[in-house]
């Protein structure tokens, strides 16, 4: 197994390498590093050099830590992580968020995301007119992309003894690009008798993440929808900290924790590495097909927590270090 290992800004440095000495500890992985993000666009002027890229698409397994991005347009500056998405053709985005043992979580949570990673209106296709004065954005929703997320979502349901898939869609709002996703989706579900299969408008699935997110199981929705539910989803889950995603294409996979890289922490050692940590496990479990090696990842973060060992984030009192908190980890490996 190889994987290629992009820290890229902030406190990607600080908790990308405690992940890595996670998986080193389970898997012979063979690593693999490149660059990417706000710095090496700083001093190169390209913040995805074409080397990433292809040493990225040669070992089919990625782990990324968080990229630096301005609020405002700097040119020849983009996403990063985005480009790397659709270079590499990861076209679901995996959003997973359990219960463990935090203060903030919410007890007998277990939902999964599923989101369409490739369009909508993170196509990047934005105008600005001549004055000033009016900005538009496209949203392209496709079948192709469609049909091969929804059946991702339908075939992880399967794989993972889930029960149930509902689609989130604006429909209603949007008949042409939510509608062609919404049929879509519909039309595929029908391949897979045994999963439920329901719908809610994104405002409605909003309302019920907030007030009930254990009516879900997985969530299908287009790119913007998912981003925003998934974030929602991960508060019941402890915090972005412990939140993990996977990009899941044919072959290929792009393992981030959700965060973002934290310049007011960085170099201080402080970071929650849960995120990174979990996002390798998701490389093991949905990519490498490791089920059981991810399982004991997930359950050493478990005990972990369970333990009262945590970072700042979750607790200032008694608060670890990024690597203390990733010692105990690999302790409870050990048991």
């Amino acid at each position: 197994m190889e994987l290629c290992v992009i820290e890229a800004d902030g406190i990607g440095r600080e908790v990308i390498p405690a992940a890595v000495r996670v998986l080193k500890k389970v898997a012979q992985v063979e690593i693999h590093t490149a660059q990417a993000g706000w710095d090496y666009f700083e001093q190169n002027g390209t913040p995805l050099p074409d080397e990433t890229i292809a040493l990225a698409k040669r070992c089919g397994a990625v782990l990324f830590g968080a990229a630096a991005s301005p609020h405002y347009p700097v040119e020849g500056y983009y996403s990063p992580i985005v480009r790397l998405r659709r270079a590499l053709q990861v076209y679901a985005n995996l959003r997973p968020t359990r219960y463990y043992p935090v203060p903030a979580a919410r007890p007998g949570v277990d939902l999964l995301v599923v989101r369409e990673n490739t369009e909508d209106l993170y196509v990047q296709h934005e105008e600005l007119s001549a004055d000033q004065q009016t900005a538009t954005a496209e949203k392209v929703i496709t079948r192709v992309a469609t049909e091969r997320v929804a059946r991702m979502a339908f075939d992880l349901a399967l794989r993972s003894g889930r029960s149930k898939v509902t689609i989130v869609h604006k429909a209603n709002v949007l008949p042409q690009s939510d509608g062609l996703f919404r049929r879509v989706a519909l039309e595929i579900s029908e391949y897979y008798p045994e999963i439920f299969t329901d719908e809610l408008l994104v405002d409605t699935a909003a309302y019920w993440m907030v007030k009930d997110p254990l009516r879900f199981d997985i969530v299908l929705t287009p790119n913007l929808y998912g981003d925003i539910l998934s974030d929602m989803a991960a508060a019941w889950g402890g915090g972005l900290g412990l939140a993990p995603s996977l990009n899941l294409g044919d072959g290929v996979a792009i393992a981030e924790p959700v965060h973002g890289s934290a310049r007011d922490i960085t170099g201080k050692g402080i970071a929650n590495p849960t995120a990174a940590i979990l996002s390798a496990a998701l490389l093991l479990r949905y990519h490498w097909h490791q089920p059981e090696v991810a399982a004991r990842v997930e359950e050493a973060v478990r005990m972990t927590l369970k333990a009262g060992h945590h970072t700042a984030d979750i607790n200032p009192d008694g608060a670890l270090s990024t690597s203390a908190f990733t010692d105990k980890v690999l302790e409870n490996l050990g048991k």
